[in-house]
């Protein structure tokens, strides 16, 4: 498992209601939580997927994230 850390368009509560049954769905996904209170609604993801496989699950929801280090 690896933490991977994404820059999103996640803002609020519901927001993350709407992304939660497709990260806490995938059993590749370890944990999850969205800093909200960050400029960058930083979303940390413990998972053994690569970084484009977080994206496009992320996408699937209807939110963007792009990879920062």
């Amino acid at each position: 498992m690896e933490t991977l850390k994404f820059k999103t368009n996640i803002k609020c509560g519901g927001c993350v209601a709407t992304v939660t049954p497709f990260l806490n769905g995938d059993e590749n996904v370890e944990n999850w939580a969205v800093d909200l209170e960050s400029a960058d609604r930083v979303l940390k993801v413990e998972t053994s997927h690569s970084p484009e496989e977080i994206q496009q699950l992320i996408k699937k929801a209807g939110y963007v994230a792009e990879k920062i280090a």
